[in-house]
């Protein structure tokens, strides 16, 4: 019974010991401060990370703007077709989506994986949690400035008209990082207590990708469905895609897509910051 009472009490808790201390408001804005503070480790690890990808290749990441280009290239040239719009109008739209989207879905699928693939030095770096969701972003945004250089080439060719307003994309972007921030500590937090959510996500980003106007223009639904074209204002990746879109392509945008944006991103870190508060302290526990 002794030798019994023993093991029982050198076996690890389940969980981590959550005090009242622990979660508090200024625990959670002092990990995030700290993080910020410490932007060499989380660039530099970013950075390597983009490296990492493509270790002994001669190209190294430019193959991240050569596969952008030629995906961009093909599939502009064959959907234009398919949608009967010229090509000079067709293929920067697309490409212009197919960037801002590669930058949201890998947001989102490397949220989830953010503390679980840092587990090792979750558990031996004395650092706040938000240098994995720095890193994360960073990572994702150096990639998104890799593939902004097909837009540049994009404007070379076909040459479309732009306005003063252009300048709009440098909020529509800094908008874009700061939801990338909540994103992954949200679907971070949440998928290292859920390990079912990373592969939820990886299923659905496809059906999110379809649903959401990158390939397809947004005239044609309003086109061909009427009334209930009304449909796509609900999914928030539209949203987000016209903001940076619109300015690059110098098209007209309505209000309404900052507005929802904004709202968006005011709730998204509102409840980011409230699981970050309730279960910081047990990432390290859950990885």
């Amino acid at each position: 019974m002794q030798a019994t009472s023993t093991t029982d009490q050198t076996e690890a808790p389940a969980a981590a010991p959550i005090t009242a201390r622990s979660r508090s408001w200024r625990r959670v804005f002092d990990d995030i401060s700290r993080a910020a503070q410490q932007r060499q480790l989380w660039a530099h690890l970013g950075w390597q990370d983009v490296k990492q990808r493509y270790r002994r290749s001669v190209l190294g990441p430019l193959w991240i703007t050569i596969s952008m280009g030629v995906t961009a290239t093909g599939l502009g040239l064959l959907y234009s077709t398919i949608f009967g719009m010229e090509a000079g109008e067709y293929v920067p739209y697309m490409t212009v989506g197919f960037i801002i989207w590669y930058f949201i879905s890998g947001c989102l699928t490397s949220g989830t994986d953010v503390f679980i693939q840092n587990e090792g030095m979750i558990k031996q770096l004395p650092a706040p949690i938000s240098i994995y969701v720095f890193r994360t972003v960073w990572r994702e945004f150096l990639l998104f400035l890799h593939n902004l250089v097909i837009y540049f080439a994009i404007l070379a060719i076909f040459q479309p008209e732009l306005s003063w307003t252009v300048f709009s994309v440098f909020p529509a972007l800094l908008l874009l990082l700061v939801n990338a921030g909540w994103v992954v500590l949200l679907f971070g937090i949440v998928s290292t207590r859920f390990r079912d959510i990373p592969p939820v996500v990886s299923s659905f980003m496809q059906l999110l990708f379809f649903m959401s106007p990158i390939v397809w223009p947004m005239s044609a639904l309003e086109e061909n469905a009427g009334p209930r074209a009304w449909l796509a204002q609900i999914n928030p990746i539209y949203h987000y895609v016209d903001i940076v879109r619109s300015p690059l392509l110098g098209s007209n945008q309505d209000m309404y897509h900052w507005l929802i944006v904004l709202a968006i991103t005011v709730g998204g870190w509102g409840l980011a910051l409230l699981m970050m508060r309730n279960y910081r302290a047990r990432v390290s526990y859950w990885v």
